[in-house]
């Protein structure tokens, strides 16, 4: 159990994907504390994944190189701290600064001992989401609301539709692209040419349809075939957006197509109608949006003599992806 005025650190060092992944526990973690307060430590550059969100009190930036240093001086400062991830650096600091700690089993002994308690790795794969929850299951608490958070803030969405007053005019359905994972994931990349074909068949349904590319720099390569094949439907955003531009704008979309990668969770936690697609090294029944009301998971169609090691993304059939966005076009013309 958790006292109603708790102080709670949660600490949680990943990428932009795995720490939005977090979010849904993080909720039901400040339910359970009303008079309490909840305070997050997360990667400096991934921090921004975590602000303004209502139930984080304070959030702060850590890595696992300036954690040996913190904690000495305020040690117990909190009742709790939650630890995500397997660095021996965050754990000791936690147990520096707070009364209780819970974290996933880690390759010490030594710490493993005093963790209260040390929560083992699931015995058989399960959604990301829940797989972070378990660390609830001490407290005797359970995630019910499922989805992931990003808050956008006024701001951020006025800036969003000065953009795409700038850059695509019209009413036509506005889709945004992400065309790749990040490089050493990059087996996760749907083919340049599988969305050539998707922009075509979409633009023959949707007169005037624009098309945003999204992503970081290495995206913007990956972009420039379509914006050569497509010019003025193809409007390229990769590289040129901070993160919580790209966010806000991808909150005003009719429609998002990705493959799996940190922008396919932003968008989850958007709630926006959208269409992921799922490598079978990293499946999409483990990694989509949970409780989302508009997105339709693609798997990667594993057969035969495939293995997860050489299957290629190529195996996704641009009609599935097709047939997927056009239903979720439709849906919402119909509302």
């Amino acid at each position: 159990m958790i006292r109603p005025d708790a102080k709670v650190l949660a600490i949680i060092v990943a990428r932009i994907g795995d720490t939005l992944l977090v979010t849904p526990a993080l909720r039901a973690l400040r339910a359970a504390i009303p008079q309490g307060r909840l305070s997050v430590l997360a990667h400096p550059r991934r921090m921004e994944a975590l602000q303004y969100l209502p139930f984080v009190d304070e959030l702060e930036g850590i890595t696992k190189t300036s954690a040996p240093a913190r904690g000495w001086m305020a040690k117990n400062r909190y009742d709790l701290a939650l630890v995500y991830g397997h660095d021996a650096a965050l754990v000791r600091y936690a147990l520096r600064a707070s009364k209780r700690v819970i974290a996933f089993r880690q390759g010490e002994a030594e710490l493993n001992a005093k963790l209260a308690p040390a929560v083992s790795e699931p015995a058989s794969p399960m959604h990301a989401v829940m797989h972070r929850a378990l660390l609830l299951d001490p407290l005797g608490l359970a995630a019910t609301d499922l989805r992931l958070a990003w808050q956008v803030t006024a701001d951020e969405l006025a800036w969003a539709r000065e953009w795409r007053g700038g850059h695509v005019a019209g009413g036509a359905p506005v889709i945004g692209l992400q065309m790749a994972s990040f490089a050493t994931k990059s087996h996760r990349d749907w083919p340049v040419s599988g969305f050539g074909e998707l922009i075509a068949r979409l633009s023959a349904e949707h007169a005037g349809a624009r098309f945003v590319l999204l992503g970081d720099a290495a995206a913007a390569d990956k972009a420039a075939p379509l914006l050569a094949a497509y010019p003025g439907q193809a409007v390229l955003a990769a590289g040129r957006l901070s993160l919580r531009q790209s966010a806000a704008l991808m909150a005003g979309l009719d429609l998002y197509i990705g493959v799996d990668t940190g922008p396919t969770h932003i968008a989850g936690a958007l709630g926006i109608p959208m269409v992921a697609l799922y490598h079978c090294a990293y499946p999409g029944r483990n990694l989509a949006p949970l409780q989302h009301p508009a997105c339709v998971a693609i798997e990667h169609p594993l057969t035969g003599t495939s293995t997860a090691a050489t299957a290629s993304m190529a195996d996704i059939a641009v009609d599935d992806v097709s047939r997927a966005a056009t239903d979720l076009l439709a849906r919402g013309a119909r509302r």
